[in-house]
Order: C-alpha cells, then structure tokens, then sequence
C-alpha cells in the first residue's frame, strides 16, 4: 500500500491507498455527463508515470482558485496543477471532475513522494474475486467504453480475418461492430467466444477473457485458443447476467402489493462499442502500424 506526501515539506497528501490496474475505461467519456471518479475509494492507479486517485482520498492540499476553470460543472485541469500543499503551498496535484471527464486527482511526480506504509494488500484470486462480487463495479453503465477497447484487442488478433461472434451475449456486443469493420464470412473465418474463472473454455480460435483488476493481467486459456483481454467488469456481465436481477423463478408478487426494491438494471438499447475507446486502444498497440490495421483505425471513427 501507499501514502504520498509533499516532496518540500512532507506534508501528507493523500489517505492510505492500494495500487490497482489502470480502468480501460480512460479511453473514453461521455459527454456533457457527470462523471463518478474513476477509481474506487483506497486505491491508485498510474497513468503515463502520474498517479491517480479518487479526489476523496487526497489530504493536507486546498485549490488553487486562479487555475481553477472548467467548461461548466467543474475543473477541467486546463491551467495545470490546481491543489496546493497545506504545509508549504507548493503545487501538488491537478484535480479533474467537470463534466464529460471521470473524476480524478493526478499528482506531480515531481513534487510528490512515496511515504512509509503498511504492506501492499495480497493480491486476490479469479475465486475471490467471483465470490466477493469485486468484478462488478459501479462503472458498469459505461460498458460501451470498455466494450470498444476489447473490440480493438478483437480485430488486431484476428489479423484481418473473419471474425464470428458466438450466438448469445458476445454477438450481442460485438458482432455487429466486428461485421462493419471485417470481412463477413468465408473460409478462414475464426470464432469469438468468452472463457475465463468460473465459466468454462468452449472451443474457439479467440477468447475475451478477463483482466485482474489489481494485477492487470489476462486470465490465461489451457488451450491453444488466443486470449483476447476484456475489462473483468465487463466480463462478468456478460458470463454471469443472472447477477444482475432479483425476480422470482416462477409466480409473482401477490395482487395488490407493490415492489419495494428497485427493476433490475436493463438497457433500453443494445450498447454499441465506443468508436473512441476503440481508436485509443489501437493507438497504442505497434500493430497498428500495420496498414490493413491502420486502416480499420481510421474506420473506427464512424463506429
């Protein structure tokens, strides 16, 4: 675990925090929304050598009012580092939360330093994170973003390929992506299906498989199939829905009495992958250099 503390004076800057996998779903916002912050309550990710954090867990800084401008619900960070060291007043960190940006503290490594803490908590296996619910997050409402960083990881492993969903969730999500941006059909075609802790490993050429929240790490077939990375949050939607509503198996409430707890969470339009996420997730792939991948790049703009 970690503590940050200011370079200067030594001032503490933030609450007692556990390093955690950096959410795919900084590829992309929605916008003119309000954003919850992007990582949960204790924990801290890197991103591009800063680290991040929930603005709930920083300490001992104030804002500084003249770099504190936004769009409208908020700052934006446009005018660089905006929260102040108590103890010394020295510039610390750049706090985000206006709306269309996840919300978020990036603290200046320069001015910042790591503090004595406790030991970094254990890392949790794929049974833990199953049975303690930890794979379904609160960011779950924004699945288009990190349904189109796993459709990137799809195409660039199918090297240009036909790519077929399987029948069920997967298609749903990806398969008509996958048919505006491959060829259709046809020999050579390779198929998609979902495999991972607790599911199972249907026979397939390529499976989405999840991603260790804390580690970052791809849950790894026992076959020859090619793993293909997908947000565990997401993941686990689509190999566990029952999770996601209470109803009865059979019957109903009785007449006349009313619900107490809220409908179960379902879209009312199936999710489109994000166009967005899925450019961001290319660019920073070296296949992409490739010019039949560059291409489908370039295409993504119209997703």
């Amino acid at each position: 675990m970690a503590v940050f503390g200011c370079a200067r004076c030594g001032e503490v800057l933030t609450a007692v925090v556990s390093r955690v996998a950096l959410p795919v779903h900084v590829a992309d916002t929605h916008w003119e929304e309000l954003h919850p912050p992007l990582l949960e309550s204790g924990c801290y990710a890197v991103d591009a050598g800063s680290v991040v954090l929930a603005p709930g867990d920083v300490r001992g800084t104030r804002l500084i009012l003249e770099r504190a401008a936004g769009y409208c619900m908020g700052i934006d960070g446009r005018d660089g580092p905006n929260l102040a060291c108590l103890g010394c007043g020295e510039p610390v960190a750049t706090r985000v939360d206006d709306c269309g940006h996840w919300q978020v503290v990036a603290l200046e490594a320069a001015a910042v330093v790591r503090l004595p803490a406790p030991p970094e908590r254990p890392v949790l296996g794929w049974a833990e994170l199953l049975a303690g619910g930890a794979l379904w997050h609160r960011l779950g409402e924004y699945e288009d973003i990190p349904a189109g960083v796993a459709l990137a990881h799809v195409v660039a492993a199918s090297g240009g390929a036909p790519v077929e969903a399987a029948p069920g969730p997967v298609a749903r999500l990806l398969g008509a992506a996958l048919g505006a941006l491959l060829p259709v059909g046809g020999e050579g075609a390779r198929r998609l299906d979902l495999a991972g802790p607790g599911y199972g490993e249907p026979e397939a050429d390529l499976l989405l498989v999840p991603v260790h929240p804390q580690t970052g790490a791809a849950w790894q077939p026992h076959t020859g199939a090619v793993p293909v990375p997908m947000d565990a949050s997401l993941w686990a939607e689509l190999a566990f829905p029952p999770h996601r509503t209470r109803l009865p198996a059979v019957g109903g409430l009785p007449e006349g009495v009313e619900r107490d707890d809220p409908l179960p969470p379902h879209t009312w339009r199936p999710c489109r992958p994000s166009g967005e996420a899925f450019r961001y997730a290319l660019a920073r792939m070296p296949a992409v250099r490739e010019p039949w991948l560059r291409a489908l790049y370039d295409r993504g703009r119209s997703l």
